[in-house]
């Protein structure tokens, strides 16, 4: 168990720099890590509620580059789910916004820094964690499920070396924050370049912010990421006129983005000689395992490309065995060191081993192409991707049921969830109601009322037969 990082290989570099204009070095990131680090003093379980500030991004730096085990977890997150994550893995400490102490009365706070606070929470209950064990990241966290998905210290080396060598990252590049740093995406971005020595440009403002493209071209941006969800808002917000001289690259992943959508911005960039890379991944493979190479951005639009550096992907059909054929349908696994050790649903799993040795089992359906370039045609079980978020539809159904006792069934597309009620006058108190749960875009939910939840005769709700509400 290594440093993931070796900071001191960039010195006197800026390693960080915020809209307010508050910079760090890469020195200053590693000394104040380490003295965060020597305030908690050995291996244990902390709860790191994220935001893209500087002290946020101290924290996970000393936590991961000093065996000390973070659950990242946004830092907006409902109160209830929050205690009940935390009663959950009865965490040693919490790094939290200064902001945001007197959520936790009680607790005593030892150490602040850039306007964070290292809280002790005084649970008596403590954890075995496994040797390898590096990083827990939510899989759906904003619907409270305590299930995290296990990262070991490989896996995040391993992940972010390959993105470094098929982005081509160096000391140059100066990515701005489009995405939370909870969520495996974002978090992928600062732990690629971080590796080259690069400057993280750090803002929660969004894109439809005035802010957000003043600071992003008075710093020079030089790339951005975005779920399909930012590209749709791109679009609509003229971004194809803005002049950016500093953009080099634009990053997709977080769901399948249109292949109308994924023309334009890649015939964008191959006017204006900036890349257009779309991605693939999972936070139960870290993050990445495909990418589509910039120059074949028009080409292949609506691939999500070929296996990242050291990964393989397999196409498995409906009998088991491996699809050799183009053009055929079968469930995508992958194979690559970044593969994760496996989940956690409550504080006795911490001590597990690799549960999964390098092989994932997607649950997306795919094909590849007579080139090889792999297509992603479906899904095996019931989840969406809301702008990014996975979204588990049965876990959706559950908490409505649960809220309201009534018959519901939930289905849809990316960013695009519809939920089937068959009374009228609940249709807006449960809309509201996942709207709140979620703290997801209010644009993406739709409730439909229909006279009654289409089922077979054992009983099954026919999510089929809801399609014709909605596609089309």
């Amino acid at each position: 168990m290594g440093k993931i990082w070796d900071l001191k290989k960039h010195s006197g570099k800026t390693a960080l720099l915020d809209e307010s204009g508050i910079s760090l070095t890469y020195d200053v990131l590693n000394t104040e890590a380490n003295i965060l680090a020597e305030k908690i003093g050995h291996r244990c379980l902390v709860f790191s509620l994220c935001r893209n500030e500087i002290g946020s991004v101290i924290g996970y730096t000393a936590f991961i580059n000093n065996g000390i085990v973070p659950v990242m977890v946004n830092s907006h997150l409902e109160e209830a789910l929050l205690d009940n994550l935390l009663k959950t893995y009865q965490p040693e400490y919490l790094w939290l916004p200064k902001d945001q102490i007197g959520q936790f009365s009680g607790m005593e706070s030892v150490h602040e820094s850039y306007k964070y606070a290292l809280v002790k929470t005084g649970y008596s209950k403590t954890y075995p964690l496994f040797d390898e064990l590096g990083l827990l990241i939510t899989t759906s966290g904003s619907t409270g499920s305590p299930k995290l998905v296990r990262q070991s210290y490989s896996n995040v080396l391993a992940n972010a070396e390959s993105i470094v060598e098929y982005l081509k990252l160096d000391d140059t590049e100066r990515p701005i924050t489009t995405l939370p740093m909870n969520y495996v995406y974002g978090l992928s971005i600062i732990n690629s370049h971080f590796l080259v020595g690069a400057t993280l440009l750090l803002t929660d403002k969004g894109l439809m912010q005035k802010e957000f493209w003043s600071f992003f071209k008075e710093a020079e941006a030089t790339s951005f990421g975005g779920v399909p969800y930012t590209y749709e808002m791109l679009d609509k917000l003229r971004f194809f006129r803005m002049k950016l001289p500093s953009l080099r690259t634009m990053t997709q992943a977080g769901g399948k983005i249109t292949p109308e959508l994924h023309e334009k911005f890649a015939a964008y960039a191959s006017e204006q000689g900036k890349n257009f890379v779309v991605m693939y991944g999972a936070a139960e493979a870290t993050a990445r395992m495909g990418y589509l190479p910039p120059e074949k951005a028009v080409e292949k639009k609506g691939s999500m490309g070929i296996p990242i550096p050291g990964g393989v992907f397999h196409l498995i059909g409906s009998d088991g065995q491996e699809i050799k054929e183009p053009l055929t349908t079968g469930e995508l696994v992958y194979e690559g060191r970044n593969v994760t050790l496996g989940y956690a649903e409550c504080g006795d799993d911490l001590v597990k081993g690799d549960e999964r040795h390098g092989r994932l089992e997607t649950g997306d359906m795919a094909q590849f192409d007579k080139d090889g370039y792999y297509y992603i045609v479906g899904r095996k079980k019931r989840f969406l991707k809301i702008y990014g978020n996975r979204v588990n539809l049965d876990e959706i159904d559950r908490l409505i049921k649960g809220e309201f006792e009534i018959e519901v069934a939930s289905a849809g597309v990316d960013d695009h969830m519809y939920i089937f009620v068959t009374d009228e006058s609940m249709a807006d108190p449960v809309r509201d109601y996942i709207i709140g749960k979620t703290k997801l875009n209010p644009a993406a939910f739709n409730t439909i009322v229909i006279d009654e939840i289409p089922k077979n005769d054992s009983g099954k709700t026919l999510y089929k037969e809801l399609t014709k509400y909605y596609a089309g």
